[in-house]
């Protein structure tokens, strides 16, 4: 009884922690020994962070979707959505942001989130406030840049996420754009179950973590390895000074080029993390490698066509152009402070 009822987990926690700390070692001892590679050679550095890096960030990212969709199973976007639609104004459009870190969010949900949200007037900035942070400040990326970067780092794009998808947000309901909305958004019924019936044990709760940790990693591990493998490369073989010249804060159109680079890539928070991890080791700015990593977070191509469903183009122009303009600015900001 008490292992159905969540036992397992201490042991499972035990193991992680014992198998979190070889790590290291173990990918050192497989990269000279195996392989019989030097760590200090351009080979040989690129296998040993592949090695250490491939287990590391996806035990990161299981620990982390258990938890976090342990969570989740307390909020529902029903009651998100409620909590929402009686706020207007900057407060609206604050609320949204922060609900929309801890708030289940993807891309294919966002159609019918959207039509949710203002179906039952949740007000359209309030509604692009969250749109933004969900995806770009969620859970799973302040958790992985907190373990990898430490509180620091975490906390600045935390700060900076939030701040983006507030003034995006705000802008975007000043400028008064609902006729910009595809005229079936407003037609199409749409039936939300209560948030009072949003009700699980304890049991429950747990194996919906585990099904979550089941799919997510499931559907993103080859996307994990393949930013893994570009991190491993860019830490084997692209040379410090290179790094600095193109993306460095002396480049002024590092910014820019991050950004460009970021919006066609798809790619979620662990994807992505290794890559960041790569060029902040060889001396990129700090900016310039937030504004890469929201960029492909935060205005995803795939996103954007899903939106177009429920966004005429010049709504989807504006919107990215907000988003990015808020993206290059955070980037600018932090080349120039840090």
């Amino acid at each position: 009884m008490f292992w159905k009822k969540g036992g397992w987990l201490i042991p499972a926690l035990l193991v992680w922690i014992l198998l979190y700390h070889f790590l290291q070692s173990s990918a050192d001892y497989l990269t000279v020994k195996v392989f019989g590679l030097e760590l200090n050679s351009h080979l040989g550095g690129a296998i040993s962070f592949f090695l250490y890096d491939s287990p590391k960030v996806l035990m990161l990212l299981a620990l982390v979707v258990l938890g976090v969709t342990f969570v989740q199973t307390f909020v529902s976007p029903e009651r998100t959505r409620d909590i929402l639609a009686r706020r207007a104004g900057a407060w609206g459009n604050l609320l949204a942001s922060l609900l929309g870190i801890i708030t289940p969010f993807c891309s294919c949900s966002a159609v019918p989130l959207f039509i949710g949200f203002v179906r039952v007037g949740v007000p359209l900035g309030a509604t692009f406030s969250f749109l933004v942070s969900a995806p770009m400040v969620n859970e799973v990326a302040l958790f992985m840049l907190l373990g990898l970067f430490g509180w620091k780092i975490a906390g600045i794009y935390a700060l900076t996420g939030v701040s983006i998808a507030f003034i995006s947000g705000w802008v975007l309901g000043k400028l008064k754009m609902e006729r910009h909305l595809e005229s079936w958004v407003l037609e199409m019924p749409f039936n939300a179950q209560a948030a009072s019936d949003f009700r699980m044990s304890l049991p429950e709760r747990l194996e919906a973590s585990v099904q979550g940790v089941k799919e997510i990693v499931g559907k993103v591990w080859p996307y994990i390895l393949a930013g893994i493998a570009v991190g491993a490369f860019i830490h084997g073989y692209v040379p410090e000074s290179l790094m600095a010249r193109f993306m460095g804060k002396g480049a002024w159109w590092s910014v820019p080029l991050s950004v460009l680079i970021g919006v066609p890539l798809y790619s979620n928070a662990a994807g992505v993390m290794p890559i960041v991890q790569a060029l902040l080791g060889k001396g990129a700015a700090l900016g310039t490698v937030l504004a890469f990593m929201m960029a492909v977070i935060g205005l995803s191509l795939p996103e954007t066509i899903i939106l177009r469903k429920v966004l005429k183009p010049t709504l989807i122009a504006v919107f990215i152009g907000v988003v990015a303009t808020g993206i290059l600015v955070v980037g600018y900001l932090f080349n120039f402070i840090l």
